[in-house]
């Protein structure tokens, strides 16, 4: 076993793209399978009511499991438990697509979501001890969160190709080859190491807590859309959901060794970041499911051309996260970078609400589709810095799952608001006689602005929240590289 600093810097490299190319497969998958809804629908007979458990099925188990996942890659070995997720992905993804039933289909996905959270929850943290030098440090967390972002945009072009040349399978089989081929480059680039064990921190009631607290929070506020805010079954089970979160923030402080150390539990630079960017997801999960939406209902767009308008989005995120974020990083504090970056989007999504019914693809998605992204490519990578500013190796991989936990959960809360207030708006419209484009640009430029106000609550967070600290992520020591 060897350290970091001892293995050649192209080695670690080598390493962190690996460990990038399965963060890039997993959230990927969590987007892809938006576009390909329709081909679902028609082949296996959903319902429209029920096609969207095709989404949800993925997003509970993987939203619920991601702290729980990182912790235990913590105590037991970080490497070992992501290739354990990894493999659990990539068998369920082989699973979905020879799925000739709804039923097989659901629970596919719903096993893949647990190995996406096994996979997914601690890698941020093994990017960040694997370059511990704060300038390679910088170009590592920028290229997660090219990972991560351009993960998701990548989803609707992807989705659109392989579905209209190949068919919807084949964006669940392409996970396979990728899948073997990144376990077996991890398998032999990562050293065994071995976790701090799980008498340091296996709290299994604060375990099941979070675990169940989170999960039936996702659960309800992506059911919200068909329920509505104030129905029993809204309330009740909102209320459930509140009740574990806060048994297990009460447990946190009582027990011998808690699932999330205190430390960073109430660090103002790691609770600011994941409040920050919980919002800015929830805004940004709102940007992508509407604007595909628009293309689609209102501008005409097949699904194809729908992903491949996508383009702008990752390519603008590319470019900033792996080259103009870095940079910076290493020469301006993390919270001003999150800052100005948090500007430019609530910009970006400021020039999406002002679409037209009769509007074209050059003027009324063109220059959202890359402002936004642009905030988004230097707000990320700020606040992944920020977020593990004070982990330590010991809890690098809670830190991680809690930084993706917020992503998740904030994209859940982002998207119930948001797709409340457009469907209630657009359906006023429609009651009132309303032409059918009209009605659905009138939703959609109300959803934008609820984004760009989001984001701008993000900016409040950012400023009055986090403490002002220098450089990339504090503190980080290296986790084992074979040599």
């Amino acid at each position: 076993m060897s350290a970091p600093h001892e293995a050649s810097l192209s080695r670690r490299w080598l390493t962190v793209l690996v460990l990038l190319a399965a963060q890039v497969m997993i959230i990927l998958d969590q987007n892809i399978v938006t576009i390909a809804l329709p081909a679902i629908r028609d082949d296996l007979g959903f319902s429209q009511s029920n096609l969207v458990w095709t989404v949800n099925a993925y997003v509970i188990p993987f939203g619920g499991l991601l702290l729980l996942a990182g912790r235990l890659g913590d105590l037991l070995s970080r490497k070992w438990v992501f290739i354990a997720g990894l493999a659990l992905f990539t068998l369920s993804s082989a699973a979905i697509g020879f799925a000739d039933t709804q039923g097989l289909l659901l629970a596919g996905r719903f096993v893949q979501g647990i190995g996406g959270a096994i996979a997914s929850a601690g890698l941020l943290g093994m990017v960040v001890m694997l370059l511990p030098e704060p300038a390679q440090q910088a170009k590592g967390i920028g290229a997660f969160g090219f990972a991560s972002a351009g993960g998701g945009a990548l989803g609707s072009v992807v989705g659109g190709v392989l579905t209209e040349s190949v068919g919807w399978e084949s964006i669940f089989f392409i996970n396979v080859p990728l899948g073997l081929v990144v376990g077996l480059l991890a398998w032999r680039l990562l050293a065994n190491d071995r976790g701090i064990g799980l008498r340091a921190g296996a709290d299994i009631l604060g375990a099941v807590l979070v675990t169940a607290g989170v999960m039936l929070a996702v659960y309800t506020l992506i059911e919200v859309e068909h329920q509505g805010w104030d129905s029993p079954r809204t309330i009740g089970f909102g209320a459930v959901a509140a009740l574990l979160l806060a048994g297990f923030f009460v447990r946190q402080a009582k027990a011998a060794t808690p699932l999330v150390p205190l430390r960073i539990m109430f660090s103002r630079s790691v609770a600011g970041a994941n409040i920050a960017q919980a919002l800015m997801v929830g805004a940004a999960f709102g940007f992508m499911y509407f604007t595909v939406l628009y293309l689609q209902q209102v501008l005409g767009f097949q699904p194809l051309h729908a992903g491949l308008a996508f383009l702008p989005a990752p390519l603008v995120i590319a470019s900033v996260s792996l080259w103009v974020a870095p940079q910076l990083l290493t020469r301006v504090a993390p919270r001003k970078l999150a800052i100005a970056g948090l500007a430019v989007m609530v910009l970006g999504f400021v020039l999406f609400a002002q679409m037209r019914p009769d509007g074209t693809y050059l003027v009324d998605v063109l220059p959202g589709m890359i402002t936004a992204p642009l905030g988004f490519g230097l707000t990320m990578p700020a606040l992944m810095t920020l977020g593990m500013a004070d982990s330590k190796p010991e809890d690098a991989g809670v830190t991680s799952g809690l930084f993706n936990t917020a992503q998740q959960v904030g994209g859940a809360v982002g998207l119930a608001v948001i797709s409340t207030a457009v469907s209630s708006r657009t359906a006023g419209l429609l009651d009132g006689g309303a032409a059918e484009a009209e009605a659905l640009t009138a939703g959609y430029r109300l959803g934008y602005t609820i984004a760009a106000a989001m984001v701008a609550a993000a900016l409040i967070v950012a400023v009055a929240v986090i403490k002002a600290r220098k450089g990339a992520a504090a503190g980080a020591e290296p986790v084992p590289v074979a040599v």
